[in-house]
């Protein structure tokens, strides 16, 4: 069976509600051109070339099409193309679960088009997954017009937002710190500085919601294997199944941990431990496990659900397998 003819420039055709199969949709909170034009002479906050990563992950990505500046970027743009790449088994997923096809939005997309989040994006959708990739020198500022538009969305039952939050290294001013946080990390392709997420900072002050992606923590691994160790679940919190049937999720250098204020109505339903074999601030601090996944459930005015996971969660450029193709078959079905 060949592969189906691949579009783009095309504007979205809106989906039919059918009971009982939910619309999800992929915004990312970046702009692609702001990503793809950094200045790669500066080190901090940007996205490797792909010539970085080749170099890095040799021979991983000297196969066709990559290897070659006839059929691939090899600037930034070539890495950001790898984040689409990696979604479509996820989009698959979605399409296979539910019937729907997920399109993926961009907050200013390859071409320039700049798509807020408003009636355009939340019209045809029950799941909204908003990806927090942008880094925080692009500022991308959400607007006060979105934060009422997401706000209307969730005071509908059976609307969800699922906010994915990037990792934030480099936060620190301590050089020394900031050794410290790469040496935990380990992954040459992350500068010393990387602080994303600026747009889905500014979406979770809006929605006041009681949650803060901080660091960029490396999972403690299965001896042998660059598997993470399984999740340390709240089974008992998680009333609604978001991981039934789910034990771990993918292995990824450095996840945020989604640290939650105490006695706000946000449940921490997966934890990760982590590598403690690499010191870091956090884990100096005492802390052995970081917050991988949480739920805050519906309460007052909002009667839909809000999530927070991590962007590698839905990418199989960290690899997949059982465990994660059921999360997302979970997300997809969940009511």
């Amino acid at each position: 069976m060949t592969e189906s003819p691949r579009t783009y420039n095309q504007t979205h055709a809106p989906r039919k509600y059918t009971p009982g199969r939910r619309r999800l949709s992929m915004y990312v909170a970046w702009s692609y051109p702001a990503e793809a034009n950094r200045d790669v002479a500066v080190m901090d906050n940007r996205f490797s070339t792909l010539t970085e990563v080749r170099r890095a992950a040799w021979p991983a990505y000297e196969q066709s099409p990559y290897g070659s500046a006839l059929t691939f970027s090899q600037g930034i743009a070539g890495s950001l193309e790898l984040f689409f790449r990696a979604w479509l088994p996820f989009q698959a997923s979605v399409h296979e679960t539910t019937g729907h096809v997920m399109p993926v939005f961009q907050r200013v997309d390859h071409a320039g088009y700049r798509l807020p989040i408003d009636e355009r994006v939340l019209g045809d959708t029950d799941t909204l997954i908003v990806f927090g990739l942008d880094h925080a020198v692009t500022a991308q500022d959400i607007e006060k017009s979105e934060v009422e538009a997401l706000n209307e969305f969730l005071a509908q039952e059976g609307h969800c937002l699922l906010i994915g939050p990037h990792h934030d290294v480099g936060a620190s001013d301590d050089l020394k710190v900031r050794a410290m946080e790469f040496a935990h990390h380990g992954d040459p392709l992350v500068p010393r500085q990387q602080r994303f997420g600026r747009f889905t900072r500014g979406l979770i002050e809006g929605l006041k919601l009681p949650v803060e992606a901080r660091y960029g923590l490396r999972p403690a691994t299965v001896a042998g294997t660059n598997k993470s160790v399984p999740l340390v679940i709240d089974r008992d919190a998680d009333t609604k199944g978001w991981l039934n049937g789910v034990d771990s999720f993918n292995f990824h250098m450095h996840l945020p941990h989604y640290a939650t204020a105490p006695d706000a109505g946000a449940r921490v339903l997966g934890k990760q431990p982590i590598d403690l074999a690499r010191p870091h601030p956090f884990t100096e601090a005492g802390n052995r496990e970081f917050n991988a996944f949480v739920w805050i459930p519906p309460s007052g005015k909002r009667a839909g659900d809000i999530l927070f996971a991590d962007s590698t969660v839905f990418s199989t450029l960290f690899g997949a397998d059982e465990s994660l193709l059921r999360f997302w078959r979970n997300i997809a079905t969940a009511k």
